[in-house]
């Protein structure tokens, strides 16, 4: 009888949206999947570094366009943000909008974003997208 492995810890996910219905609609949706843990959420970019500073995160789900600081220019600070690396691994970003992305998709590139997709994102197209983010290891 082979040894069984213990099941691997849930993905832990932070939730970046200046809309709270829609902050509250992912963590809906990823609260229904035992592999991911919503350890956070915040209505800007600057609240997202400032979660990331303190507290172990595996995927960043940001909205690209908020009021205050939004997501191309937060990925950029959360990737190279000392405080945020003492934390381990920096977070993969995972940016999302809602209109053509032919505009935002160098700026999310220049910024590190892992992916960028539409809001209205399919789950099962999310989950897959997240977990791919937080396998990832940059060579």
């Amino acid at each position: 009888m082979s040894p069984r492995r213990a099941p691997a810890p849930p993905i832990r996910v932070l939730i970046v949206d200046d809309s709270s219905r829609q902050r509250e609609g992912w963590t809906l949706l990823l609260g229904s999947q035992p592999e991911f843990e919503v350890v956070g959420q915040a209505s800007d970019g600057a609240g997202a570094l400032a979660f990331a500073r303190r507290n172990p995160v595996d995927v960043v789900l940001m909205d690209l366009h908020m009021r205050r600081v939004g997501g191309a220019v937060a990925a950029e600070r959360i990737r190279t943000d000392d405080r945020v690396a003492e934390q381990g691994t920096p977070p993969r970003v995972i940016l999302f909008a809602t209109v053509d992305l032919d505009e935002q998709l160098p700026a999310a590139a220049e910024a590190g974003a892992y992916a960028v997709l539409f809001k209205d994102v399919e789950p099962e197209a999310l989950f897959d997208a997240i977990r791919s983010a937080a396998a990832y290891r940059p060579s």
